[in-house]
């Protein structure tokens, strides 16, 4: 496994807060943009990088994050520029972990080995494919194991205690424990029942549970963020950017307007537990 993951999550847990896991699709609204948007987030607060690969058919996104793979794709954003974006920040960052999130068609029409390859060149820490079961775990979860990569497996309210272990078997660097059923960018549940949750899951791993799905404001991370080991904002940044651009390009506004976000809701991370 690549080393950066277990070592951000032992720092943080020596703080004792939880990690800031935010997310933000490659080449949103195009590949300078996001860039610097990326380059700029550990400073902002972030403490983990989700980086999304845009697809045509996101099935697990709600609306916002749909619209940032539409104009990344539309930019002309592909899986090569994707890992170009995470050498790019490995130029002057080394220790902040980045995941790829998306879905199993672009890798798998990129090349599994190839890909593999790639981003552990590039400085990938771990994966999140949504769309491919604990059953499919050999078509390329193993051999993204075997190579180096953790493998991040999403736990839902649905996921019971006779699935779980088969959830949990070959997951790496944390579990990502989806607050809700339905798509990105809904409400947030009830903070009581998320609790519940990330003690249920902690009973079958040691892995951290980051909680994701919902959390859109520094009052929601601090309320979620007093039981998770880490929270994950997506839909909220997405947004920003999206509302940030004049005819669905960039402004000065930009990256400023995510960083800003970041900034703010990283205050409700550390205060958590404080």
């Amino acid at each position: 496994m690549t080393a950066r993951m277990d070592a951000k999550f032992a720092a943080l847990k020596e703080q004792n807060r939880p990690a800031f896991v935010t997310f933000v699709m490659a080449g949103d609204p195009d590949f300078d943009t996001a860039q610097a948007v990326i380059n700029g987030l550990p400073a902002a607060g972030a403490d983990v990088i989700e980086v999304g690969m845009p697809f045509s058919d996101p099935m697990a996104d709600g609306p916002a994050i749909q619209l940032a793979g539409q104009r990344a794709l539309e930019a002309g954003q592909d899986m090569k520029k994707t890992l170009q974006i995470v050498r790019n920040f490995r130029e002057n960052d080394d220790t902040t972990p980045i995941v790829l999130m998306g879905y199993y068609n672009p890798i798998y029409i990129y090349g599994v080995d190839t890909f593999i390859a790639d981003a552990l060149v590039a400085g990938v820490d771990g994966l999140i494919i949504v769309d491919l079961p604990p059953e499919e775990d050999e078509e390329f979860c193993l051999p993204a194991i075997k190579a180096g990569l953790n493998f991040i497996r999403l736990a839902t309210p649905t996921t019971d205690d006779a699935r779980l272990p088969a959830v949990l078997a070959n997951t790496s660097g944390f579990v990502y424990y989806v607050s809700m059923t339905g798509v990105t960018g809904s409400a947030l549940s009830n903070p009581t029942d998320v609790a519940e949750q990330v003690n249920r899951i902690k009973g079958h791993t040691d892995l951290p549970v980051c909680v994701g799905f919902g959390i859109k404001t520094a009052a929601d991370a601090e309320r979620i963020g007093k039981d998770a080991d880490g929270v994950v904002v997506g839909s909220a940044l997405v947004s920003a950017i999206g509302d940030s651009l004049k005819d669905g390009k960039a402004t000065k506004g930009t990256v400023s307007a995510v960083h800003d976000l970041v900034a703010d809701i990283a205050k409700g991370v550390r205060a958590a537990r404080a």
